[in-house]
């Protein structure tokens, strides 16, 4: 995919309406600090377009960045950060349900886990909602730099194993840093849009 223009086009808060889209939508859902903006920027070969901080739990909105005018990247917010009131997660639970419920342009939705670790309880609850809103969840396994190649197999087999996934779902492990994993993802987006 040849990048020609991204930019950050709506956000979202809790109490916004969501836009009406007429380019489909692909989104990104995962817990606070596992990469969602590095990942956006990777894909789109951008360093700061979605801001990144190293303070989890900062995309407290839904930004729809617009690609090449043609279809759009959704970051959802972050999920699971405990610094943040339980009645604050809970508002952002309902912003993504109701995107999820609601967009009609919605095609894909990818959710990130940290390929370090098993997947948490909130990744679970969320793969399970993806499922039931009517999509079939890829997977994106980040910080593939920092994990032995050795590692690899076995890491993948926790998270499909954690999540509950059929042996034919898809797993991406990726790397920011790399970039490994980056033309993979994109094949599948241009293959399924």
């Amino acid at each position: 995919m040849v990048i020609k223009s991204a930019q950050l086009e709506t956000v979202c808060g809790i109490t916004s309406t969501l836009p009406r889209n007429d380019k489909i939508e692909i989104a990104f859902a995962g817990k606070s600090n596992v990469g969602k903006s590095s990942l956006i920027n990777g894909l789109l070969n951008r360093k700061a377009l979605a801001r990144t901080s190293g303070t989890p739990g900062k995309t407290q909105t839904i930004n729809f960045y617009n690609i090449n005018d043609s279809f759009y990247f959704v970051d959802l917010p972050g999920y699971g950060y405990a610094k943040v009131s339980q009645k604050e997660r809970e508002k952002w639970g309902k912003m993504i349900e109701r995107y999820l419920n609601n967009s009609e342009k919605l095609m894909l939705v990818f959710l990130l886990v940290d390929i370090r670790h098993e997947p948490s309880a909130n990744d679970k609850l969320m793969y399970d909602w993806i499922i039931e809103s009517g999509f079939s969840p890829v997977v994106i396994a980040t910080k593939l730099d920092k994990i032995k190649r050795s590692q690899l197999q076995k890491n993948v087999s926790v998270i499909r194993k954690a999540l509950g996934m059929e042996s034919d779902d898809i797993i991406f492990p990726f790397s920011a840093v790399t970039k490994q994993g980056r033309d993979e993802i994109w094949e599948y987006i241009e293959g399924n849009m």
